[in-house]
Protein backbone atom coordinates (compact mmCIF):
# COMPACT_ATOMS: atom_id res chain seq x y z
CA UNK A 1 0.00 0.00 0.00
CA UNK A 2 1.08 3.34 -0.43
CA UNK A 3 0.07 7.04 1.03
CA UNK A 4 0.99 10.60 0.83
CA UNK A 5 0.74 12.85 3.72
CA UNK A 6 0.71 16.54 4.91
CA UNK A 7 3.99 15.88 6.44
CA UNK A 8 5.23 16.24 2.70
CA UNK A 9 6.25 12.04 2.31
CA UNK A 10 5.33 8.72 0.41
CA UNK A 11 5.39 5.63 2.29
CA UNK A 12 5.02 2.55 1.07
CA UNK A 13 2.99 -0.39 3.45
CA UNK A 14 3.55 -4.00 4.18
CA UNK A 15 0.24 -5.23 3.83
CA UNK A 16 1.03 -8.64 5.56
CA UNK A 17 2.57 -7.14 8.21
CA UNK A 18 1.23 -3.49 8.51
CA UNK A 19 4.57 -2.70 9.01
CA UNK A 20 6.65 0.65 6.97
CA UNK A 21 8.77 -0.60 4.03
CA UNK A 22 10.22 3.10 2.94
CA UNK A 23 9.48 6.53 3.35
CA UNK A 24 10.05 8.50 -0.08
CA UNK A 25 11.13 12.37 0.89
CA UNK A 26 11.62 15.18 -1.96
CA UNK A 27 7.93 17.62 -1.87
CA UNK A 28 8.07 20.72 -0.43
CA UNK A 29 4.54 20.60 0.54
CA UNK A 30 1.35 17.95 1.32
CA UNK A 31 1.20 15.30 -0.73
CA UNK A 32 -2.24 15.08 -1.85
CA UNK A 33 -2.21 12.21 -4.70
CA UNK A 34 -0.62 8.56 -5.25
CA UNK A 35 -1.23 6.41 -8.74
CA UNK A 36 0.94 3.29 -8.81
CA UNK A 37 2.20 1.87 -12.39
CA UNK A 38 0.53 -1.26 -13.65
CA UNK A 39 4.14 -3.00 -13.38
CA UNK A 40 4.85 -2.04 -9.53
CA UNK A 41 7.63 -0.37 -10.12
CA UNK A 42 6.64 3.00 -9.73
CA UNK A 43 5.19 5.72 -8.18
CA UNK A 44 3.20 9.05 -9.20
CA UNK A 45 2.84 11.72 -6.17
CA UNK A 46 1.02 14.99 -6.66
CA UNK A 47 1.72 17.38 -4.20
CA UNK A 48 0.57 21.25 -3.37
CA UNK A 49 3.97 22.44 -4.47
CA UNK A 50 2.33 22.09 -7.61
CA UNK A 51 4.59 19.41 -8.86
CA UNK A 52 4.45 15.67 -9.32
CA UNK A 53 7.11 13.12 -8.53
CA UNK A 54 8.38 9.97 -10.71
CA UNK A 55 9.28 7.35 -7.93
CA UNK A 56 11.34 3.94 -8.63
CA UNK A 57 10.01 1.75 -5.86
CA UNK A 58 13.06 -0.28 -6.12
CA UNK A 59 15.62 2.03 -5.43
CA UNK A 60 13.39 4.48 -3.37
CA UNK A 61 14.86 7.39 -5.49
CA UNK A 62 13.03 9.66 -7.22
CA UNK A 63 13.30 9.74 -11.38
CA UNK A 64 12.14 12.89 -12.31
CA UNK A 65 9.88 16.04 -11.49
CA UNK A 66 6.94 17.49 -13.50
CA UNK A 67 6.32 20.65 -13.48
CA UNK A 68 3.60 22.75 -15.10
CA UNK A 69 0.50 23.04 -13.36
CA UNK A 70 -0.07 27.05 -11.40
CA UNK A 71 -1.35 25.27 -8.53
CA UNK A 72 -1.10 22.19 -6.46
CA UNK A 73 -1.47 18.77 -7.87
CA UNK A 74 -4.83 17.19 -6.31
CA UNK A 75 -5.45 13.94 -8.46
CA UNK A 76 -3.63 11.58 -10.51
CA UNK A 77 -3.91 8.58 -12.64
CA UNK A 78 -1.66 6.19 -15.02
CA UNK A 79 -3.17 4.88 -18.11
CA UNK A 80 -2.95 0.80 -18.77
CA UNK A 81 0.28 1.33 -20.67
CA UNK A 82 2.16 3.30 -18.04
CA UNK A 83 3.23 5.39 -20.96
CA UNK A 84 1.08 8.69 -19.43
CA UNK A 85 -0.08 10.00 -16.25
CA UNK A 86 -2.77 12.93 -15.90
CA UNK A 87 -2.90 14.73 -13.00
CA UNK A 88 -5.73 17.57 -11.91
CA UNK A 89 -5.22 20.40 -10.32
CA UNK A 90 -6.52 23.37 -8.47
CA UNK A 91 -5.48 25.54 -11.66
CA UNK A 92 -8.67 23.99 -13.12
CA UNK A 93 -6.55 21.88 -15.80
CA UNK A 94 -5.58 18.33 -16.40
CA UNK A 95 -2.48 17.98 -17.58
CA UNK A 96 -1.07 14.75 -20.05
CA UNK A 97 2.39 13.85 -19.06
CA UNK A 98 5.12 11.43 -20.80
CA UNK A 99 6.29 8.79 -18.59
CA UNK A 100 9.26 8.19 -20.37
CA UNK A 101 10.69 11.66 -20.99
CA UNK A 102 8.84 13.14 -18.60
CA UNK A 103 7.22 16.12 -20.92
CA UNK A 104 3.94 17.91 -21.11
CA UNK A 105 1.65 15.86 -23.76
CA UNK A 106 -0.70 18.17 -23.22
CA UNK A 107 -3.47 20.09 -20.97
CA UNK A 108 -7.32 19.89 -20.95
CA UNK A 109 -9.08 22.84 -20.40
CA UNK A 110 -12.91 23.31 -19.78
CA UNK A 111 -13.16 22.92 -16.15
CA UNK A 112 -14.10 26.44 -14.31
CA UNK A 113 -12.58 25.15 -10.57
CA UNK A 114 -10.59 23.17 -8.79
CA UNK A 115 -10.13 19.43 -10.73
CA UNK A 116 -10.64 16.65 -7.73
CA UNK A 117 -11.10 13.53 -9.74
CA UNK A 118 -8.94 11.68 -12.40
CA UNK A 119 -9.83 8.58 -13.83
CA UNK A 120 -9.13 6.41 -17.17
CA UNK A 121 -11.04 3.77 -19.22
CA UNK A 122 -9.63 0.15 -18.74
CA UNK A 123 -8.46 0.85 -22.79
CA UNK A 124 -6.98 4.00 -21.61
CA UNK A 125 -8.96 5.92 -24.38
CA UNK A 126 -10.68 8.18 -22.68
CA UNK A 127 -10.31 10.37 -19.43
CA UNK A 128 -12.66 11.21 -16.29
CA UNK A 129 -12.04 14.30 -14.87
CA UNK A 130 -14.86 15.53 -12.21
CA UNK A 131 -14.46 19.20 -10.43
CA UNK A 132 -15.45 21.71 -7.72
CA UNK A 133 -16.92 23.28 -10.52
CA UNK A 134 -19.90 20.51 -10.57
CA UNK A 135 -18.90 18.38 -13.69
CA UNK A 136 -17.57 15.56 -14.72
CA UNK A 137 -16.43 15.53 -18.19
CA UNK A 138 -15.33 12.72 -20.61
CA UNK A 139 -12.24 13.43 -22.48
CA UNK A 140 -11.14 11.67 -25.70
CA UNK A 141 -7.32 11.26 -24.61
CA UNK A 142 -5.86 10.71 -28.45
CA UNK A 143 -7.49 14.25 -29.45
CA UNK A 144 -7.93 15.95 -26.07
CA UNK A 145 -11.70 16.78 -27.00
CA UNK A 146 -14.34 16.60 -24.23
CA UNK A 147 -16.94 13.90 -25.35
CA UNK A 148 -19.50 14.74 -23.20
CA UNK A 149 -20.21 16.18 -19.61
CA UNK A 150 -22.46 15.73 -16.55
CA UNK A 151 -23.27 18.27 -14.09
CA UNK A 152 -25.00 17.62 -10.11
CA UNK A 153 -25.60 20.07 -7.74
CA UNK A 154 -22.56 19.75 -5.34
CA UNK A 155 -18.32 19.30 -5.86
CA UNK A 156 -17.35 15.89 -7.76
CA UNK A 157 -14.72 15.18 -5.36
CA UNK A 158 -13.98 11.90 -6.75
CA UNK A 159 -14.30 9.12 -9.43
CA UNK A 160 -13.85 5.37 -10.84
CA UNK A 161 -14.73 3.81 -13.70
CA UNK A 162 -16.08 -0.21 -13.60
CA UNK A 163 -14.20 -2.78 -15.11
CA UNK A 164 -16.65 -2.90 -17.82
CA UNK A 165 -15.21 0.79 -19.05
CA UNK A 166 -18.84 2.10 -19.44
CA UNK A 167 -20.48 2.50 -15.58
CA UNK A 168 -19.06 5.33 -13.95
CA UNK A 169 -19.66 6.28 -10.35
CA UNK A 170 -19.08 9.86 -9.03
CA UNK A 171 -19.18 11.06 -5.47
CA UNK A 172 -20.10 15.05 -4.96
CA UNK A 173 -19.92 17.14 -1.87
CA UNK A 174 -23.47 17.07 -1.00
CA UNK A 175 -23.19 13.28 0.03
CA UNK A 176 -24.82 11.56 -3.59
CA UNK A 177 -22.92 9.00 -5.54
CA UNK A 178 -24.04 9.19 -9.25
CA UNK A 179 -23.51 6.23 -11.39
CA UNK A 180 -23.74 7.19 -15.09
CA UNK A 181 -22.81 5.01 -18.40
CA UNK A 182 -21.25 5.68 -21.51
CA UNK A 183 -23.04 4.44 -23.87
CA UNK A 184 -22.41 4.50 -27.48
CA UNK A 185 -19.12 4.80 -26.89
CA UNK A 186 -16.14 2.53 -27.93
CA UNK A 187 -14.54 0.71 -25.34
Amino acid sequence: MISGSRDKTIKIWNLETGQEKCTLIGHSDWVYAVALTSDGKHVISGSGDNTLKLWNLETGQEKCTLIGHSDLVIAVAVTPDDKYVISGSGDNTLKVWNLETGQEKCTLTGHSDWVYAVALTPDGKYVISGSWDNTLKVWNLETGEVITSFTVDGALLCCAVARDGVTIAVADATGRIHFLRLEGMQT
